[in-house]
């Protein structure tokens, strides 16, 4: 490609921030189209995606060579010494290219081929349905019903195609309700939960300033309440902090002015805006960045950031809107400023409260194709994708994450998938390796055709789903709705360290309790297998001993008919060549002997296996 200049570098160190320069690694580092690799002369390998850079730095000359520092967005942080400065120049100039395309057709997902057939492709699209999903939750029905009305994306551009709203809300409401709504993005359902028959709806920010009011938009939450024949009341959940609403009023948007709403809560949350994310986050990732840390440094410089708080902040509000739900049947409204940051945040993690179903692996892919995908939530800006306004990028789902993840703590049997899953996710979402997250909303993704031009990650991550699955997850939680109640108190939330330093190698070894069970169980499963054929070489072994008490082995063969027709010898047969039934007959000098050693094996085995049971249901109580 026109922008790499230099392809090969030899004698490169790469330093480890953990350890002293003394111990750094030399080898060969190579800049191809889509990565860059450093091999040592072990052949181990250090891979980077050019789209998971975040920044590259080149520092001063020194008189070992030219340090380079790149940083990357699932938090790996690489500093090569080169040696001379003039082929450090030339990557680092490379990488900034290569790291910021300008236009979509460049990024990863457009050239990554992994030899699948075209249906194979065209079927991994069709994995998540979610006009299915809708009609899983009981919609439509006879209170709410698939609009039409931004079939064409005339109403709202950032919208999906397909929208349930509820059936007494005709189109001249709809289209006077999204006039008053930032980006029109007027109120629609998100969630319906069908044994409170109440909904999770969602939008943007009205555009009331001081003293605006819209009778249309006024009847269309009246509808939202209608909708409800359980309770008449709702909610309108205001994630942000009141002063920043306040603020925003002075622009002409602002938030709802309550005298103009019936039987309606308004509520604020006060989760924090994109810019304070992005700094915060920053804060974090220098949290213990460097050798000879303390322990101090490291709990004040956690606290300093502000990134708990944070998560705390989006956990509460997602609680208040499930209690909403499930404890009042009262439907919700949920907005933010333009309804698609901290508002996908706080619909996704409610609808993983109250329904198991997004609490399992398909599950949790349908969720974050609906709350997040379709409704438009940023993620080129948000994740950098393009070279573009650096201060568009924000981690809202990178918190989206770690929420999750916080609540796998807290219930570790309510979840189908483990922090692998997570992980992996996030790794792809920066990755632009698949199709699903490029762009900022569903008519760009067409727009792009991705589901002719790329592949899809859910196929990817369902074909190695088993590598995936929470050992102790409890099946019997999916047959009823039952809402989970997270204990938000400060000192439950833990600080992710397989998300923020899962590269950094010389850091202690650490495994997981699921990743350690999960270990246990294959082990297990190993050894109850080796005990079947243990079991059926003993009734084998027996039936010999009998038959051959009973003069059935004749003289002139190595087995005798009715031994070839027993059960026994049939299983056997099925099990190992004829030939090798008769050695180990043959070669036998007493079934007694025989029996005594399979015996003993079995023992053993038997043995093994209820000591790892115990260890299993230990690590499952």
């Amino acid at each position: 490609m026109e922008y790499i200049r230099t392809t090969k570098v030899e004698q490169v160190k790469l330093l480890d921030r953990f350890s002293p320069s003394s111990k750094s690694t030399t080898g060969t580092l190579y800049l191809t189209a889509t990565h860059l690799l450093f091999i040592d002369p072990l052949q181990r390998e250090i891979w980077i995606l050019h789209h998971h850079i975040s920044a590259v730095e080149k520092l001063a000359l020194t008189t070992t060579g030219c340090p380079l520092v790149i940083q990357c967005k699932n938090f790996r942080v690489v500093h090569f010494i080169v040696p001379r400065e003039r082929d450090c120049h030339d990557i680092y100039n490379s990488l900034l290219q290569l790291s910021k395309p300008g236009r979509y057709e460049d990024l990863y997902a457009f050239s990554y081929n992994p030899k699948q057939k075209e249906s194979e492709r065209v079927v991994g699209w069709q994995h998540i349905d979610l006009k299915a999903e809708y009609q899983r939750m009981g919609v439509p029905n006879s209170h709410w019903q698939l609009s039409d009305v931004n079939r064409d994306y005339k109403v709202c551009d950032t919208y999906p195609r397909e929208l349930y709203v509820p059936v007494i809300a005709s189109k001249p409401i709809i289209v006077g309700s999204s006039k008053f709504r930032s980006k029109g993005r007027f109120p629609a359902l998100s969630y319906y939960h069908h044994e409170k028959q109440a909904a999770i709806c969602r939008c943007s920010q009205p555009l009331s300033g001081f003293s605006a009011r819209c009778l249309e938009d006024e009847h269309m939450l009246q509808s939202i309440s209608k909708a409800n024949p359980v309770c008449r009341s709702m909610y309108v959940m205001d994630t942000r902090p009141k002063l920043n609403a306040m603020a925003n009023r002075a622009a002409g948007k602002g938030y709802e002015n309550a005298d103009n709403y019936s039987n309606i809560k308004f509520q604020f949350v006060g989760i924090e805006n994109i810019h304070i994310m992005r700094s915060s986050l920053q804060k974090l990732l220098e949290v213990g960045g460097t050798k000879g840390s303390s322990v101090n440094d490291f709990y004040n410089g956690l606290e300093s950031s502000g990134w708990l708080r944070h998560i705390k902040a989006v956990l509460d509000a997602s609680v208040c809107l499930a209690k909403a739900i499930y404890v009042e049947s009262a439907s919700v409204l949920v907005h933010c400023s333009d309804g698609w940051d901290r508002t996908s945040q706080v619909c996704s993690l409610g609808c993983l409260l109250l329904d198991p179903f997004y609490r399992t692996i398909r599950g949790f892919m349908v969720l974050i194709e609906k709350d997040w995908i379709a409704f438009g939530h940023k993620f080129s800006e948000r994740g950098g994708q393009l070279d573009s306004d650096s201060k568009e990028t924000s981690p809202v789902f990178t918190q989206f994450l770690e929420c999750v993840w916080q609540l796998t703590e807290q219930f570790p049997r309510a979840f189908e998938f483990n922090e692998a899953f997570l992980l992996q996710i996030h790794e792809h979402v920066h990755s632009c390796q698949f199709g699903n997250f490029l762009g900022n909303c569903q008519k760009e993704r067409e727009d792009l055709k991705l589901k002719e031009k790329t592949h899809s990650l859910w196929a990817y991550l369902l074909e190695k789903q088993s590598e995936y699955r929470n050992p102790v997850f409890d099946q019997s939680s999916l047959k009823t709705l039952t809402a989970l109640e997270p204990n938000t108190i400060h000192f439950n939330f833990k600080f992710w360290r397989n998300m923020y330093h899962q590269f950094d190698q010389s850091m202690h070894p650490r495994q997981s309790v699921s990743g350690l069970v999960l270990k246990i169980s294959n082990e297990n499963k190993v050894l109850e297998d080796e005990l079947k054929q243990l079991q059926l070489k003993v009734r084998n072994l027996k039936a010999e001993e009998e038959y051959a008490s009973n003069d059935l082995i004749c003289s002139t063969s190595p087995v005798s008919p009715k031994l070839k027709a027993s059960p026994c010898f049939k299983k056997e047969q099925a099990m190992h060549p004829v030939s090798d039934v008769i050695r180990t007959i043959e070669g036998s000098n007493t079934a007694d002997n025989r029996y005594t050693e399979y015996a003993e094996e079995l023992s053993k085995a038997e043995h093994s296996v209820v000591s790892l049971e115990y260890g299993v249901a230990r690590m499952t109580c």
